[in-house]
């Protein structure tokens, strides 16, 4: 939780609003005379953001990229309606 005082309050509000907006900062508090006057916070569900990466790490094993592309024929025929011998 970052503390600025009055004047840069004042002078980056905009690049402030910003960091509580995105997420960067949760809060950030406006000092005056080096104390405590105000506190700036994101309103709720404003956030920007997209998606979270990585809830899924480690529920899947890895696979190579051979064993990933081994069943490249197996689709392609599932598309043109051929019959291909399943790949073991």
């Amino acid at each position: 939780m970052p503390v600025v005082n009055m004047h840069e309050a004042k002078s980056s509000l905009s690049r402030l609003v910003e960091a509580v907006a995105s997420g960067e900062e949760d809060e950030i508090v406006i000092a005056r005379n080096g104390k405590p006057a105000a506190k700036l916070l994101p309103i709720e569900g404003s956030r920007k953001g997209g998606v979270r990466l990585g809830l899924a790490a480690g529920k899947y094993r890895s696979i190579s990229l051979e064993e990933f592309n081994s069943t490249d024929d197996t689709i392609a025929a599932m598309f043109d309606g051929s019959e291909v011998e399943p790949s073991r």
